[in-house]
Formats: C-alpha cells, sequence, structure tokens
C-alpha cells in the first residue's frame, strides 16, 4: 500500500512538473489541480499506512523489547565505565564510547515513537528528555576524550550515567503497569 502511494504522490510531482511548464506565461489550473488532488490522495494513503503499521501489536511488542534492551545495555555500559574510574585512559575513551553504545543509542533512536502507542504522549517525553540529556552527556564524554580534558570525561560519564538510570527507572516503571 505504502509503495502504490509513493508512486501516486511521484506520478504527481512529476506530472505536476509537467503542467507547469507547459506554457511558461501561464499555468492551466484545469490540469494543476487534480494532478495536485492524486499526490494528496497519495499522501494521506501513505500517512493512513505508516500509522497502521506503527501501531501494529507485533511491532509495538519488539520495539519495547528493543527500547529495554538498549537501555539496560546502555546503563551497564556506563556502571562499567564508571567503575573504571582512573584505569580508563582519556584518549582511550571515544573509542569505548564508538564500540559500546553506538548500536544500543541507534536501536533506541529506531524504536522510541512506539512508546507514544504503548505509554502516551507524556510518558514518551519523559523517557525521552532522560535519553537525550545522557545522550548529549555521552557525546560530550566524546568530545572531552578528544580533546584531552580528562575531569571532564568523568564529570560526564557519570552525568551520563544518571540520565540514563533516571530514564531506565521510568521506564521499568511504565513497563509494570503497562503490564498490570
Amino acid at each position: 500500500m505504502k509503495v502504490f502511494a509513493l508512486v501516486m504522490i511521484f506520478s504527481s510531482f512529476l506530472a505536476g512538473s509537467f503542467v507547469s511548464v507547459l506554457d511558461p506565461r501561464l499555468v492551466n489550473w484545469n490540469y494543476l489541480v487534480p494532478v495536485l488532488a492524486v499526490g494528496l490522495v497519495g499522501l494521506w494513503i501513505h500517512r493512513k499506512a505508516s500509522h497502521a503499521q506503527t501501531r501494529a501489536g507485533d511491532l509495538l511488542a519488539g520495539n519495547i523489547s528493543t527500547l529495554e534492551r538498549s537501555l539496560s545495555n546502555i546503563l551497564a555500559n556506563l556502571e562499567d565505565l564508571h567503575a573504571r574510574g582512573d584505569d580508563l585512559p582519556v584518549y582511550e575513551a571515544r573509542f569505548e564510547i564508538d564500540r559500546l553504545f553506538r548500536e544500543d543509542l541507534n536501536n533506541f533512536a529506531e524504536a522510541r515513537e512506539s512508546m507514544i502507542h504503548v505509554f502516551g504522549i507524556q510518558n514518551y517525553a519523559d523517557v525521552m528528555s532522560n535519553f537525550a540529556a545522557g545522550e548529549r552527556y555521552i557525546n560530550r564524554v566524546w568530545s572531552a576524550s578528544t580533546d584531552g580534558y580528562v575531569d571532564e570525561v568523568r564529570t560526564y560519564i557519570e552525568r551520563a550515567r544518571d540520565q540514563f538510570i533516571e530514564g531506565n527507572q521510568h521506564f521499568k516503571e511504565l513497563l509494570t503497569e503497562n503490564k498490570a
């Protein structure tokens, strides 16, 4: 259905472009309006199919599982980095971040919209607030590692860990409320 809708949108765009350049001084609206209407119908079909796909039960359950696993992995890795303290060479922290966090951060970001359908928009915003702050702190650790700022690396690892602890707690509470 989505492919059909995209074909309608692309065809409408091409036909609209063609109709617009037939006469350089005057656009023939009798042709252009129906072409635009076909494009709008295609857009509506595409959005409807996307929303239906996003709300599919199997997809939601899989995404919630992905979110839970990603948050747990991120938090465990942050706990490990924090526990290493002075044993973590500052200039190596950026490589550790790339190795430990990239996949889980990407997986979480890809599956995050399922939280809206399962937990509601406010709970989504609460979890995402912690996630976004924690991710910014992880990025700050990466930058501080590149620049060799020892104190900032340690400070922002702790701040990221605190954000992910709070976000993970809230997410776990939402899971238990949703199961009850």
